[in-house]
């Protein structure tokens, strides 16, 4: 292109500008539809990564030699808890057995009432191993901390470790601290560590015990909630799973796709929720493409008014030489900057409530629950498609404007 014509898409773009300035309301009005959607699209979606990084980086650091087996369970609620089949010490020495496993770890999980300051409440009761080694592996598979206190040690019987959210004052009148006794199903038991607050709400309402106090206080005998079991390396997690489940099935006399039990690896429960965060984010772009149907709508009503009350400034053009291709380039130019404008606006406010919304919930649960970082593909992405429905929306009205004769354009 040569110097006159850079000259003249020069011209065209500011008398874009300011026929857009001359209109403040009506523009600002027009740039919101394309503003909320890409604002969506890109604070949902950089939330939504942030979020699988965050989870990605827990699995792979602490649980990629993990896995674990329960029975089919019936609705909602902590693994294992919710079963009607519970498993038992036939099925640990089954897994035990199995070639490949260096840990294997029954857990109870279940819910119990607690009485503390003459106020009661239902809580999440979890067991813990007596087992140092097997203690010591399942407080780093659980990521868990003591603020204030210890852990569980092998013989703290009568003793007990609460979640953050447990220990506030909220339900029970009084806040509890470590020394605190309180009563469980009618037996006392002391307080010696409160959890640091965790990304896991479950956690954070949490009472642990060790295995035997929680068997004495339900009367538990030959019950188990779930089984944690760890791979000789995260290498074998798959073939120790497969093992685990074909020696199940032949001692349950189940057929493949029958099973009413599950053993879960670290990939599989990552795939699940990378699957539920796709669904979220096909859901969140699917609303943001409405939001953006709705804008470009708006984009091209206002090219049209735009046009009309332009007629004469056309007219006036094409009676001094303009061509039928200079006016489409302006309105074009036109609609383009709304959409263009609107997604650079829309993607910085975006990006400001991702990280908005990423500090203040790491700063609630006290870690990295979701990483804010900078996708420069997601911002780029977006105001490129913002332009593009900018531009496609003012095509017709552009090229209406340019087919208008110089006579008819000056009289109307």
């Amino acid at each position: 292109m040569n110097s006159s014509g850079l000259n003249m898409l020069k011209d065209l773009f500011f008398l874009s500008l300011n026929s857009m300035k001359k209109r403040k309301l009506r523009s600002w009005l027009t740039l919101l539809g394309i503003f909320i959607g890409i604002a969506a699209v890109v604070s949902l979606i950089s939330l939504g990564d942030g979020l699988r990084t965050a989870i990605t980086g827990q699995f792979s650091s602490l649980s990629a030699d993990t896995l674990v087996v329960q029975n089919a369970g019936t609705g909602m609620g902590p693994p294992g808890s919710t079963v009607v089949k519970k498993l038992n010490e036939h099925d640990l020495k089954i897994i035990e057995s199995v070639r490949g496993t260096t840990e294997v770890i029954p857990r109870l999980i279940r819910v119990a009432k607690i009485e503390y300051n003459k106020a009661a409440q239902f809580r999440y009761l979890g067991s813990m191993p007596e087992n140092k080694e097997q203690l010591d592996f399942i407080n780093v598979n659980l990521n868990v901390e003591a603020a204030e206190g210890r852990l569980l040690k092998t013989d703290d019987f009568g003793k007990i470790v609460i979640g953050s959210d447990f220990a506030t004052k909220d339900d029970f009148g009084k806040e509890i601290r470590v020394g605190s006794r309180i009563t469980i199903q009618g037996k006392e038991f002391e307080v010696v560590g409160i959890l640091a607050k965790s990304s896991t709400f479950q956690i954070n309402l949490v009472a642990l015990m060790l295995e035997n106090d929680m068997k004495d206080l339900l009367n538990i005998d030959d019950e188990i909630d779930l089984i944690v079991v760890r791979a000789q390396s995260k290498d074998n997690v798959k073939q120790v799973a497969k093992d685990i489940e074909d020696k199940l099935r032949k001692d349950r006399k189940e057929k493949i796709g029958e099973e009413d039990f599950s053993v879960q690896t670290p990939e599989q429960a990552l795939s699940a929720i990378n699957t539920i965060l796709n669904v979220v984010n096909i859901v969140v772009i699917g609303i943001a493409g409405i939001s953006l149907v709705i804008g470009g709508i708006g984009i091209a009503n206002t090219m049209y008014t735009s046009v009309l009350e332009r007629m004469r400034e056309i007219g006036t053009m094409k009676a001094i030489g303009a061509k039928n291709s200079d006016i489409l380039t302006l309105f074009v130019i036109e609609s383009g900057l709304f959409g263009l404008i609107g997604g650079i606006l829309g993607a910085g406010f975006g990006l400001f409530l991702s990280y908005l919304v990423s500090s203040i919930a790491n700063s609630y649960f006290g870690e990295t629950i979701l990483k804010f970082s900078v996708s420069w593909s997601l911002l780029i992405g977006a105001i490129l498609f913002s332009s593009f429905i900018g531009i496609i929306a003012g095509l017709v009205p552009s090229f209406q404007a340019s087919k208008m004769k110089p006579v008819d354009a000056l009289r109307s």
